[in-house]
């Protein structure tokens, strides 16, 4: 695949959000109660400024969302989507450089409008370790984006797969799972977190925070996204965690 230049501005060293924002469930608590659910994206902007966009795990998304979804959200807004399914769970990687291509070309316009952040990379839980596999997926990819990939098998966590991730500077993301202990090796000039509890301690907060400032002191850039529930308390989670790190490092 040929080479893509990713245009973007100068970023925060901290990006906050959650998987997804078009939760009614979420009014009058954090979207205000009048708020008509086309909005929903324009409010979330406002106090947030990156969201995890699973959408496009199931479907290609028309250009004319996306056109959308940038107007909706002030320059340095950050979307990260996950890649479409039928790359990690139906082709498992393999033999998927076409639509690849395909997937990377819908999503477009965020690259190009400096939108685009990390490419989430999911794989499903039964597919074990196969560095081969992977090595030629990342040949594959172009550069100039960002990838992280969430691996949901223990085989994945070994020194083969962080070197051929590093290799290509890709994120090994950092999940939390009740299935899985996910080790945090860096592999990238960033981090990218997904933080699965309903609920965090203001004790496990304060963890959070202090974990993003060192990922800072050390030069790298954070993506950090809490789960989506039937309540707000993750977006309210990202929320805090933007303004606890804000003065030390965005």
């Amino acid at each position: 695949m040929p080479q893509l230049r990713l245009t973007r501005s100068p970023e925060p060293c901290l990006y906050a959000g959650t998987s997804g924002f078009a939760y009614p469930a979420w009014k009058p608590a954090f979207y205000p109660p009048g708020l008509p659910s086309r909005r929903f994206l324009e409010h979330y902007a406002t106090r947030l400024n990156s969201v995890e966009i699973n959408y496009t795990f199931r479907r290609l998304p028309a250009t004319s969302t996306l056109e959308s979804w940038i107007k909706a959200t002030p320059q340095g807004f950050l979307f990260c989507p996950k890649a479409h399914q039928r790359i990690t769970h139906l082709d498992r990687l393999k033999n998927c450089a076409e639509f690849t291509g395909i997937f990377l070309a819908s999503i477009d316009p965020l690259r190009a409008t400096g939108r685009l952040g990390p490419i989430l990379f999911q794989l499903p839980p039964y597919f074990r370790c196969d560095t081969v596999v992977l090595a030629a997926f990342l040949k594959e990819l172009p550069q100039g984006l960002r990838y992280t990939f969430e691996f949901r098998h223990e085989s994945w966590f070994s020194q083969d797969v962080y070197r051929l991730l590093e290799q290509h500077n890709v994120a090994l993301c950092w999940a939390e799972s009740e299935k899985l202990q996910v080790p945090e090796v860096a592999t990238a000039d960033f981090a990218y977190l997904r933080l699965r509890k309903p609920e965090y301690s203001a004790e496990e907060r304060t963890e959070i925070a202090t974990k993003i400032r060192k990922l800072a002191r050390d030069g790298k850039q954070s993506f950090v996204f809490f789960k989506h529930e039937e309540t707000p308390e993750g977006a309210f989670y990202a929320e805090e965690l933007l303004r606890a790190c804000a003065a030390d490092i965005v």
